[in-house]
């Protein structure tokens, strides 16, 4: 039996300082998900590791994340969501401190891990409790500050990552975190109530167990297949294989035999959220994917610094911020069907990359990719607070904690998947292109047979790599857009969002 919902809408100072603490901690997790992967170079070279050991910084973060987040319900319900909110926020700040202070990679590793098992649960944790502190009437207000963070946030980390080491240390892409990080557990300790009483229930620990082997093979698999050639390596089978078991055990246990299921996967019984999980992995797939190829693109191909490259990805979170606003109050006049929102920005999301790929050349000058990345910026302004509250709305309240839990657990696996799958797509694509064009550089080619008198074999076999990684990033862009517009037909399987009626206003403590 669910527990009693209770309600803890604040106003004034309150709601404004519980919103600022949310706010914070949702920036500082999002921001931490790219913010050093630009310096990873700098830190192998500055601790002494191997490119291998390096990546590691980057996925022992995202694996114990992935853990976590389907876990947030259950560690609300037995904790409170105050004290397990505040909690995370705290062991966030601390893993970061000893991250920015870490003299050796192996411990940089491990703090890393420490991190994003605290990390993991903002996100959710933080949608959650804004749909709750809320009024009901302003349940798109709450999620377009949310939207802030949550979409922002990992856009403006490869800049705000670059710029930390260039001028001060790879160190302070950690240490950045630690005065807000302070702030916002403070405030989080003072301010927040509990929507329940924090109640004692059983460990699941088969299930914990499955989920980690499940989601922590899967991460592995996904983040080092590239690196290992794929099926190839007999590491990646074997993690593949035990994933797919172990998320098969873990969904029979769950549904089947745990009398106290760590994840509650009944939730997904409402059409709005699994559908909305699925619009989750496409959103996510197109947010992270364009941040891995795109900065990748402009400066190998186009030679732009690494400042510039960051200021393109920058425009799209300007766009979206500048965005959220405007989105906030068409939703709050109700007279637009949330789902009509939706289909319009997987639209333009899809139009964008399909613009991207079209002017995708050896060529292209900033505004010319500035245009259709601005233009992605306001799908995306039109996808995170619609598809929020078409979510939100369309669960009990007991539900909100596990729906949060799940589309942000989407999004997350979405942006894994969509990674590993372009990187991939983009070195097979390099080939086939590259082939491709030398079979045409032949000397029946006029171009070509000039190029060979004058002895510049050389420059000519540059060109041919040049182009065959521009076009191979025009297909990246291509697909993203087709994969987007294919999935945008399942805005119209969710319900109709509705608006929150305002529930009582006794306090869990």
């Amino acid at each position: 039996m669910a527990d009693e919902h209770t309600s803890v809408i604040e106003s004034g100072a309150r709601l404004g300082l519980i919103t600022a603490g949310i706010l914070i901690a949702t920036l500082m997790q999002t921001l931490d998900i790219s913010i050093v992967n630009v310096a990873l170079p700098i830190v192998q070279g500055s601790l002494g590791a191997t490119i291998d050991e390096g990546a590691w910084v980057v996925t022992g973060y995202i694996i114990s994340a992935v853990i976590v987040i389907p876990l947030t319900p259950w560690l609300q319900t037995r904790f409170g969501r105050r004290q397990y909110y505040a909690t995370a926020i705290i062991g966030f700040t601390v893993a970061s401190a000893f991250c920015g202070l870490s003299e050796s990679i192996n411990s940089l590793i491990f703090w890393r891990v420490v991190q994003g098992a605290f990390g993991g649960g903002l996100i959710a944790t933080g949608q959650a409790a804004l749909r709750d502190t809320f009024p009901p009437e302003r349940l798109g207000a709450s999620q377009g500050i949310f939207a802030l963070g949550a979409i922002v946030g990992p856009t403006v980390g490869p800049t705000l990552g670059g710029w930390l080491t260039d001028n001060f240390s790879w160190n302070y892409c950690f240490l950045i975190n630690i005065v807000p990080g302070i702030v916002a557990g403070v405030i989080i300790l003072a301010m927040m109530r509990n929507p329940t009483k924090p109640r004692r229930i059983p460990l699941d620990g088969i299930g914990l167990g499955l989920l980690a082997l499940g989601l922590g093979s899967m991460q592995y698999v996904l983040d080092e297949g590239q690196r290992k050639d794929w099926f190839s390596d007999a590491s990646i089978v074997f993690f593949a294989t035990l994933s797919a078991l172990a998320v098969a055990g873990f969904v029979y246990w769950e549904l089947l035999s745990a009398k106290e299921p760590i994840v509650d996967l009944r939730a997904l019984r409402y059409r709005s959220l699994w559908a909305g999980c699925v619009l989750g992995l496409t959103m996510g797939a197109s947010l992270y994917g364009a941040i891995v190829f795109l900065p990748q693109y402009v400066e190998s191909i186009l030679n732009f610094t690494a400042t510039l490259g960051g200021l393109l990805i920058f425009c799209r979170a300007l766009i979206t911020a500048a965005c959220v606003t405007l989105i906030v109050r068409i939703v709050g006049a109700g007279k637009i069907d949330t789902r009509v929102l939706l289909a319009v920005g997987f639209i333009c999301l899809a139009a964008s990359n399909l613009w991207l790929a079209q002017v995708t050349t050896s060529i292209s000058p900033f505004w010319t990719l500035a245009f259709p990345v601005m233009f992605s910026g306001f799908g995306l302004s039109l996808l995170w607070i619609p598809l929020s509250i078409a979510i939100l709305s369309s669960v009990p309240a007991e539900v909100a904690p596990k729906a949060t839990a799940f589309v942000n657990l989407s999004l997350q696996l979405g942006g894994s998947i969509s990674t590993a799958v372009l990187v991939t797509f983009l070195a097979h694509r390099e080939a086939f292109h590259q082939t491709a064009l030398a079979g045409n550089a032949n000397l029946a080619n006029v171009a070509v047979r000039s190029i060979a008198q004058h002895g510049h074999l050389a420059a000519l076999y540059q060109m041919i790599l040049q182009q065959a990684n521009t076009m191979a990033y025009a297909d990246a862009s291509f697909i993203l857009g087709v994969l987007t517009l294919c999935c945008t037909p399942l805005v119209f399987v969710m319900q109709k969002a509705r608006r929150r009626s305002a529930g009582p206003v006794s306090v869990g403590e």
